[in-house]
């Protein structure tokens, strides 16, 4: 079946770690009782996006609480399941910005670690270290699923076209970034990079992220959305509390790669190596 429905899950983080595991289990259900066969969470959606917290907030696989609760929703669902991103802490003790990728068994397909971390000093605007608290991740993770071939980054990872191409190049037909942008880069950059990385590969890309918390110390952007291989937006979440919904059609991905060319117009001998 090239056509499905995709369900985002816009969640409000709060500082209770069960509440928010609770609050995704429920959204989780929402998307899945909505037609979707593929349910995204959003970046830190168990915790709040604080270096200072990641390490009170980690888990590890597969015995965390968060982990389990994310293979329970798949099973139950019969539901592909990116599960946004965790603090994950490792057998070593480093933790990172991890997206477990579960199947509609509730088997773990895969999992990303964030590998751009977000150091960013902007005056008058951002200030943040990821590096502080979370070690980087050095994979390029792409997916086989019974839906098709789905690549998954995060957030930061958005601003890196050369890992895009690399997900689409390596079989992804479908870019998911869970993503957590705020109130100075959300509204600068955030649709301009879902769009670019779309139009760029000929992809479907899928941005999720948190709903706006007033009172969180970072404060979500929101406006998750689906974007086609055309760059045209198909859906997009305001920043409030909201499960949306669209659908995907892969048959859209090979008719504009045929009509437009372009990764087969490549000439990487100018550009590469």
């Amino acid at each position: 079946m090239s056509t499905f429905t995709v369900g985002i899950c816009q969640q409000g983080v709060v500082p209770d770690k069960q509440a928010n595991i609770n609050k995704a289990r429920r959204m989780i259900g929402e998307a899945a009782a909505g037609g979707s066969r593929l349910v995204v969470l959003p970046e830190m959606f168990n915790c709040p996006y604080q270096s200072d917290l990641f390490a009170r907030y980690a888990e590890c696989y597969p015995d965390g609480p968060t982990v389990t609760m994310l293979a329970e929703c798949a099973a139950e669902h019969k539901i592909i399941l990116i599960g946004g991103s965790i603090p994950e802490r490792d057998d070593g003790g480093k933790i990172y910005n991890t997206c477990f990728i579960f199947d509609e068994e509730g088997k773990l397909l895969a999992r990303h670690r964030k590998t751009h971390l977000f150091d960013v000093n902007i005056k008058g605007g951002t200030v943040f270290q990821e590096s502080q608290t979370l070690a980087a991740g050095s994979d390029v993770t792409v997916v086989k699923t019974s839906l098709g071939t789905i690549g998954v980054a995060i957030c930061y990872d958005v601003r890196f076209p050369e890992l895009a191409r690399t997900m689409v190049l390596k079989g992804a037909d479908i870019l998911v970034y869970p993503a957590l942008f705020g109130p100075v880069t959300g509204p600068a950059h955030w649709e301009l990079l879902l769009r670019s990385r779309a139009v760029d590969n000929q992809a479907f890309v899928i941005g999720a992220a948190p709903a706006l918390n007033a009172a969180a110390e970072y404060k979500a952007y929101g406006h998750s959305a689906i974007v086609d291989p055309w760059a045209r937006i198909l859906t997009m979440a305001d920043e409030a509390e909201n499960v949306i919904f669209g659908t995907i059609d892969l048959q859209i991905v090979d008719r504009v790669r045929e009509e437009l060319p372009l990764l087969k117009h490549r000439r990487p001998e100018l550009y590469e190596g």
